[in-house]
């Protein structure tokens, strides 16, 4: 369903990842607008908020990318309590584990408890490449071949924006058609699944892998919040705790709000 966009996004807690500030096709625009109406008791940033690895290949910084950084040292001081989990194209961050920059907490991993008393594991989910053998799905889009995706994506939207269309994803569109594609992100939801398992806990949290998706398997959990890159998404937990994934787009300023049936019988 689609609502009109409110002036205030509010929730207990939002969950966003892979931002890749650094990176040409990192969505900046998109997601200081969505800061900008966000009021939270809780922000998780999941990891690949900066892309060190593009910056190390080739300097690219913004000042949009300035600003989001901006943004968010801004909520954690004045509005809300903004926790860090490093993934791997940001791991130089985990050094900082246990430290703050700013008043923003680095953590390697973060239990966050639902309103409903679900204990949720926060974690990137790069913990998990050795687990399932990430290559294969790096094979399927590795850097190459992804950036050229993601080539494709930038200028099939500019076409689109020409033409008085709003944000698509033909990353997206693609990769859920490829039949080896979607089987590496099966594997790795399940993955994460039996991590959460091994953990004794009720559900994993995550990034990594910018595939947006809700499912439940065995009564556990798995929630991933996507990515700025290709589908400018992010989950919220409203104030009964319902876990919802949102789309962010720019076209007539609207929000998509993914309802969880609708999530799992896509999945």
């Amino acid at each position: 369903m689609v609502n009109s966009l409110p002036d205030k996004i509010k929730a207990k807690a939002v969950w966003i990842s892979d931002v890749h500030l650094g990176y040409k096709d990192c969505k900046a625009e998109y997601l200081l607008a969505f800061l900008d109406r966000l009021e939270c008791e809780t922000l998780y940033l999941v990891g690949d908020i900066v892309d060190v690895w593009s910056l190390s290949r080739n300097f690219y910084w913004p000042v949009q990318h300035n600003k989001v950084i901006g943004k968010l040292m801004k909520m954690a001081r004045e509005h809300c309590r903004v926790i860090y989990v490093p993934g791997n194209h940001d791991v130089n961050f985990r050094e900082f584990v246990g430290q703050k920059f700013g008043a923003v907490e680095v953590h390697k991993q973060y239990v966050h408890q639902t309103i409903d008393g679900r204990r949720m594991l926060v974690m990137h989910g790069d913990e998990l490449d050795n687990v399932i053998r990430f290559s294969r799905f790096n094979r399927i889009v590795g850097d190459s071949a992804y950036d050229f995706l993601l080539f494709l994506n930038r200028w099939t939207n500019y076409a689109r924006k020409r033409l008085g269309y709003g944000y698509w994803s033909l990353a997206k569109y693609l990769k859920v058609r490829v039949k080896k594609a979607t089987s590496a992100i099966t594997t790795f939801e399940d993955a994460a699944i039996d991590y959460a398992v091994r953990k004794g806990l009720d559900g994993v949290i995550c990034g990594h892998i910018h595939h947006p998706n809700i499912r439940e398997r065995d009564g556990i959990l798995y929630c991933n919040d996507g990515d700025w890159i290709e589908n400018c998404t992010f989950m919220i937990e409203t104030a009964s705790g319902k876990l919802e994934i949102m789309h962010w787009t720019d076209h007539m300023q609207k929000a998509q709000v993914v309802d969880l049936s609708d999530i799992r019988r896509v999945a």
